[in-house]
Order: structure tokens, then C-alpha cells, then sequence
């Protein structure tokens, strides 16, 4: 029975040894004084109770039993590197997948659109894209099963990281022959008693457009309700009303007869980038979070551009 469990570093000690030949050599591969490499030399030989190295003049020459023990090490280190190999190679494999979860109006076409272009610039990289109602989203990233979510910016986000994107304005879709198409861009004001197709009374989003019909005294007919925008563009495209959508649904949606036109006042589509806050976020994460920021800024400034070249034209004609 052994007298002392023997450790990793008397190992590395006996394996330097055997491989450069002599203590002092060892010593200065291992990155220790001589004197620390000669102890450690002994623990072991004291704690195998077995003679590793017979001395010669001012050198070590092993005996067999440090060949067979040697031979052993190798092996057993081998088996180290092998595992470490294992597990490089996880990581590397992990570091070219990305996974990512984002509500269903993001998901529709700008971020499949937005991916296949960033795909394109990280030939190594692989991503898997979901597209699901922002609670489930933030189950998934609380849990690690995605690397990044994109939530409803109301979405408590408890501990996770968060990176907060640009909000771009809302716009009214409408369909050709509807009377309000002419116009080139809509004041909440003109939806007063319109057949309207909005987002269930739950909804953080129906909240908001309310709150500003409320404010200019707008009533519209509620005829049909949905919590995608996707779905509403259908009804809206079928002749049935106006709605009030988000700006990536609305412009990505591949009907002709779906009328997009700028809405004043602004009302704000918001979304937030989550991230998991017990890891370290992947740099593909990082760098995949940036492109979307670049591209909703994008999307916003292209909103912002038709509404204000509504209002300078309106000023213009006073």
C-alpha cells in the first residue's frame, strides 16, 4: 500500500526526466529550479517504494523498472492528450455553430434574408434559425439550448444579458383598391372608423397602437385579430382592412397587393438581443448581434426617410 498518494507534477517530474535525459534539463522544460525537480523525483521513488534512477557520476541512469513505469506514463498521457484533442475539437465545433431563436416577425423574411448574407461572409460557420413567440425564445436561451434569442423588448429578461436594438416605426398595410391607398402616407387620424386587423388586446403591441389611437381620438372596427403579423398581412391583402404592423413583415411579405405606406406619429417596433448569462457569449453570437443592429438601423432609416419626405412634401404645398 502506497504511503502518500502520488500527484500529477511527481509524474510530469519522472516523464521530463526520462525524456530529456537528465535533471537539470527537466528542470528548465518544466519551468523549476533543479532542486524542486530533484524533490520531486524522490517523493515519487519514496512513495512507489521503487528505485527509478541509479546514479552515476553526476548523472541519472534509469533502471527497468522507471522503463516499464515509463512506458505506462506514456500511455496514460496519451489517453490526456486524446481527451484534450476531444475536447478542442468540441469547442471548435461549437464555436462554428450558432443558434438562434427570435419572434415571428423578425423570422418571417429579415433574418433568414440577413442570415444567408452573413453565412456567406463565415464560410466555417453553420446556423441553426428559429422562429418562435418570444416567451419560448426566452426559455430556450435561459436553458442553452441557443446562443441568442430576439425577444419583444417588454420580455422580462431576468439575469440574461441583454443588447437592446434599434426601434424602427410601425407602418399601416392596406390593400390597392382600399380608398386610403391613394395617399402616401397615413395620419392615425385617417384610420377613424376603418375596418381595422390588429394584434390581440394582450399584446404589448396592440397596447402601444392603441394608446396613441386613444390619444388622437381614433376609433376604428376591430374585424379580425392575430399575434402574427404575418397573418394579418394575409387578411389585410384579402381586401378586409387596414392594420398596423412591423415594418420586417410588412416589406418582406410576397404579396403585390399588399399596400406598405409610412404612419405618423411613430409608433415604435422594439426588440431585444438576449444572451445566456452564465457563458461566455460565442464571438459569431457577437458579431451576428452587430449585423442585425446595422441592418434593423437599415430598415429604420429607410421608415424614417418616406415618413419625413411625406412631411417636407406636405410643408412644401402650405
Amino acid at each position: 500500500m502506497l504511503t502518500t498518494r502520488i500527484n500529477h507534477r511527481q509524474i510530469e517530474a519522472f516523464q521530463a526526466v526520462m525524456q530529456a535525459g537528465s535533471v537539470s534539463d527537466a528542470a528548465v522544460r518544466l519551468g523549476i529550479s533543479q532542486p524542486a525537480a530533484s524533490r520531486l523525483l524522490r517523493d515519487l521513488q519514496h512513495n512507489l517504494r521503487l528505485d527509478l534512477f541509479e546514479r552515476s557520476g553526476n548523472r541519472l541512469h534509469p533502471t527497468p523498472a522507471a522503463y516499464t513505469l515509463y512506458a505506462e506514463v506514456e500511455r496514460s498521457f496519451s489517453g490526456l492528450q486524446r481527451i484534450a484533442s476531444v475536447a478542442a475539437g468540441l469547442r471548435e465545433k461549437r464555436a462554428r455553430v450558432l443558434r438562434v431563436a427570435a419572434m415571428p416577425a423578425l423570422t418571417n423574411a429579415f433574418l433568414p434574408r440577413f442570415t444567408g448574407r452573413f453565412l456567406k461572409e463565415h464560410e466555417e460557420l453553420h446556423i441553426s434559425l428559429f422562429g418562435v413567440i418570444s416567451p419560448l425564445v426566452m426559455d430556450w436561451v435561459v436553458n442553452n439550448q441557443c446562443d441568442v434569442g430576439f425577444v419583444e423588448s417588454s420580455m422580462p429578461t431576468f439575469s440574461l444579458r441583454t443588447v437592446p436594438m434599434p426601434a424602427v416605426p410601425r407602418v399601416a398595410a392596406l390593400y390597392p383598391e382600399h380608398p386610403l391607398a391613394a395617399k402616401e402616407a397615413l395620419h392615425v387620424t385617417d384610420l377613424h372608423e376603418q375596418d381595422f386587423i390588429s394584434l390581440p388586446v394582450e399584446t404589448v403591441g396592440r397596447r402601444q397602437v392603441q394608446a396613441v389611437l386613444d390619444a388622437h381620438g381614433v376609433e376604428v372596427r376591430s374585424r379580425a385579430e392575430s399575434p402574427l403579423s404575418e397573418i394579418i398581412c394575409g387578411m389585410v391583402e384579402s381586401g378586409l382592412g387596414i392594420a398596423i404592423v412591423d415594418p420586417y413583415t410588412a416589406y418582406a411579405h410576397p404579396s403585390s397587393r399588399l399596400v406598405i405606406r409610412p404612419l405618423l406619429p411613430a409608433i415604435p417596433f422594439s426588440f431585444t438581443a438576449v444572451l445566456p448569462s452564465n457563458d461566455v457569449p460565442l464571438p459569431s453570437a457577437r458579431e451576428y448581434i452587430d449585423g442585425v443592429i446595422r441592418e434593423a438601423v437599415a430598415v429604420r432609416d429607410a421608415v424614417t426617410a418616406d415618413a419625413q419626405r411625406f412631411v417636407d412634401q406636405a410643408a412644401s404645398k402650405r
